[in-house]
């Protein structure tokens, strides 16, 4: 947080910039309530940087974020690994990681009956948090519009990086950030 804060009055002195610190799920009200309020003369438009450690988003949080505001998110799906690992307990058992991700639990169903092997898991759970947020009145993000990310060493799939917006200008940035992008595999300072 430190870092965050000398950053940001590096870079943005006269930005006035908030610092919540804690679980986003948990803070999720204090989190609104520091947005400014929108008004005929003060659009307000935001960007939510979703970036979990594994597929643990809360689909509620991003229910009540883009209930509140106009905002877009960037979502880092991360599901390369995790979901390779504990494929069976996701599919099979009785985890709700992937109920509460994707804000429902039907997608068991849905996977079952399209009777696809487990390398389609992936592909398959980005698809699904593309339709949950359609739900929320976004446009839908087809796979080849979701940067994927892999692994330098083995060229694994680690995660998709999709941007989930209700205007397609947004989209129209998008396109262009993965039509010109560079992929960074490391730091500078590395």
């Amino acid at each position: 947080m430190a870092a965050l804060r000398t950053r940001s009055a590096r870079t943005a002195p006269t930005a006035d910039v908030r610092f919540i610190l804690g679980n986003c799920d948990s803070a999720v009200a204090e989190i609104i309530a520091q947005v400014p309020k929108p008004s005929i003369n003060n659009t307000v438009l935001a960007l939510c940087f979703v970036d979990p450690f594994d597929f643990g988003i809360k689909f509620e949080t991003l229910r009540k974020l883009s209930s509140s505001f106009f905002v877009d998110f960037l979502v880092l799906l991360a599901i390369g690994m995790d979901a390779n690992r504990n494929y069976d307990h996701y599919v099979d058992g009785d985890s709700t990681k992937i109920d509460e991700a994707l804000g429902n639990a039907e997608w068991r169903t849905r996977w079952k009956e399209m009777g696809a092997r487990r390398k389609e898991f992936r592909p398959f759970l980005a698809s699904e948090f593309s339709k949950s947020m359609e739900s929320l009145g976004y446009l839908g993000q087809e796979l080849d519009q979701m940067k994927q990310v892999r692994s330098d060493e083995k060229n694994l799939p680690l995660y998709y990086l999709a941007l989930f917006s209700k205007h397609e200008t947004a989209y129209k940035f998008w396109r262009d950030v993965l039509k010109y992008g560079i992929d960074q595999s490391s730091f500078p300072w590395d």
